[in-house]
């Protein structure tokens, strides 16, 4: 990652999002509603929780299941826990979930028992995807190391020509790598370039809470269901499988509103400023998918709606569908691009082409 931290255009002559802004506000204040979450949301947040939590209580209280429906039920723990970390976290930690700023906290340390830390995902997130979202080199969610190559400036390898195929099956890998190694690594990294999110934190409070933490976190998945008598075997397995169809769920999700054709990779000029205001960069590099559907909005957290998610990341997701309209309206009128796909399945397709496109060895410039 960059050090050097690029800067956006100032320069907004079509007053793009000062008119936005004016009337997202407008919608707020006419229909006498508040822009965090409401029972719909904490209804979400019951059923979520439920569908995450009674498999396992399932597990530990009848040790002996068969082994099909114990990794069913594994199965369906990684549902809820993608679901909650797109719904519940995701809003709490942007400091939408509710107008109280104690049940925000509360809600985005839900991440403790999905794997995370609240730190390094606030930085990683808030900070670095939010703001300097699709630019290589700053926005991490662009960085697979060298085994997925994500943009035309990663170094390209041979094996880039089959990533279209692989890359699926490491995606289910997310959460899984959470847990084990890349808090550890961005914690290290986000303290040496002291970056913070809100009211900065020492370092020692920062690392004793994650290790604290860790030692829980493993505890209640690993070693509790051994106690009550789960087989260390099946352990290990549901481990895995609850870990992997969550990994797979959220980076499917993640990449189909970044990683597509229509999106662009600003570069930054050489005194390091981006050509766009930080409003109309969001608008070029981010993708809606199924904006339609129920079942999608609901469950991906509104996530479906990326472009609203982008430039209003402080109103809560059960919104966005509402304000769609009126992002898409006064794109319009600037002559401004608002890129979506009408289904989930056209996005997949997007996403896998535009995957194969980049995984070819690059032209030498002339």
């Amino acid at each position: 990652m960059n050090a050097t931290m690029p800067t956006f255009s100032k320069l907004d002559n079509l007053k793009f999002f000062r008119t936005l802004n004016t009337r997202v506000n407008s919608y707020f204040k006419d229909n006498k509603i508040e822009k965090t979450g409401n029972w719909k949301l904490y209804l979400k947040t019951i059923i979520l929780f439920s569908v995450f939590l009674a498999p396992y209580f399932v597990i530990i209280t009848l040790p002996n299941l068969h082994f099909g429906i114990f990794f069913l039920l594994s199965i369906l723990i990684g549902i809820g826990m993608a679901g909650i970390g797109m719904n519940v976290m995701h809003d709490g930690n942007h400091g939408s979930y509710s107008n109280k700023s104690w049940v925000n906290k509360f809600m985005g340390g839900s991440i403790y028992i999905l794997a995370g830390n609240v730190y390094n995902w606030q930085v990683q997130h808030n900070v670095l995807h939010h703001t300097y979202t699709n630019i290589h080199g700053h926005d991490e969610d662009l960085d697979a190391g060298r085994i997925i190559r994500f943009t035309q400036e990663a170094k390209w390898e041979r094996f880039h020509k089959f990533q279209h195929y692989y890359s699926v099956f490491l995606y289910g890998l997310l959460t899984f790598n959470w847990c084990l190694t890349t808090d550890f690594k961005q914690m290290k990294n986000y303290l040496k370039r002291k970056l913070s999110y809100g009211e900065p934190k020492s370092p020692k409070i920062l690392w004793t809470t994650l290790v604290i933490t860790k030692v829980i976190y493993f505890s209640v998945w690993i070693v509790l269901p051994m106690v009550f008598g789960v087989i260390w075997w099946k352990v290990l397995i549901g481990f895995f499988v609850m870990h992997y169809t969550a990994g797979l769920i959220l980076s499917v999700v993640f990449q189909l509103a970044h990683i597509i054709d229509d999106t662009t990779n600003p570069i930054p000029n050489e005194v390091g400023e981006v050509e766009n205001t930080w409003a109309i960069h969001q608008l070029f590099t981010t993708v809606n998918f199924a904006p339609k559907s129920w079942l999608i909005n609901w469950y991906t957290g509104g996530l479906n709606h990326q472009v609203e998610h982008h430039l209003f990341p402080n109103i809560s997701h059960i919104h966005y569908g509402k304000i769609a309209d009126i992002v898409k309206q006064t794109a319009k009128e600037c002559n401004l691009p608002y890129h979506e796909y009408k289904t989930m399945t056209s996005a997949v397709i997007a996403h896998f082409r535009h995957l194969k496109d980049l995984g070819q060895k690059p032209l030498l410039s002339a």
